[in-house]
C-alpha cells in the first residue's frame, strides 16, 4: 500500500482556498442585494481634463475639427523672438584642435552646434556672439558667427 499523496500542508492549503472563495461569493452576493439598482458607474471628463459624475451640459460640445491631435510644427510653436534671423548666445564648449563647438542660445537655452568655418573670428568659451541659425545634417547650425564687443 502506498501513502496517501494528500499531506496535512495540502489539506489546510485547499481549506483556506476554499474559504476565501466561499467569502469571494458572499460578499458578492450582498453586493447584489444591497445595490440601489442603478448600476451606472460612469465617470465623464471635462474639457480641461478633471473628471466628473455629471454629464457635460450639451452646449459645450467641441467640433472634431477644432481638436489639435498632433504636435505643432516647431515654426508654429516659436515666439516672434525666436524667429529672429541674428541671434546673441555664448559659446559653451569650442575646440580649436578639431575646429567645432556650441553655443547656448539666450532666448531658446538650445545648445547649437558651431564650426569654425562658419567664424568671421577667433571665437574661446565664455565669448558672447551674435549668430545665423541654418538647418544642418544633425540639426541646427550657427553660421555667420562673429564675437560681441
Amino acid at each position: 500500500m502506498g501513502r496517501s499523496q494528500e499531506t496535512y500542508s495540502k489539506k489546510e492549503r485547499e481549506k483556506k482556498k476554499q474559504q476565501k472563495k466561499d467569502a469571494k461569493a458572499k460578499r458578492k452576493e450582498e453586493r447584489k442585494q444591497n445595490s440601489d439598482g442603478s448600476g451606472d458607474n460612469f465617470m465623464y471628463v471635462d474639457k480641461f481634463g478633471n473628471f466628473s459624475e455629471t454629464p457635460p451640459p450639451p452646449a459645450e460640445k467641441m467640433k472634431a475639427e477644432d481638436i489639435n491631435v498632433s504636435t505643432p510644427k516647431k515654426e508654429d510653436r516659436m515666439d516672434p523672438e525666436e524667429i529672429a534671423t541674428e541671434r546673441s548666445g555664448v559659446v559653451t564648449f569650442f575646440n580649436d584642435g578639431k575646429g567645432y563647438g556650441f553655443i547656448k542660445d539666450k532666448v531658446s537655452q538650445e545648445s547649437i552646434f558651431v564650426h569654425v568655418n562658419n567664424t568671421t573670428e577667433d571665437i574661446v568659451e565664455g565669448n558672447l556672439v551674435t549668430f545665423e541659425i541654418e538647418k544642418g545634417p544633425k540639426g541646427p547650425t550657427a553660421v555667420k558667427v562673429t564675437v560681441k564687443r
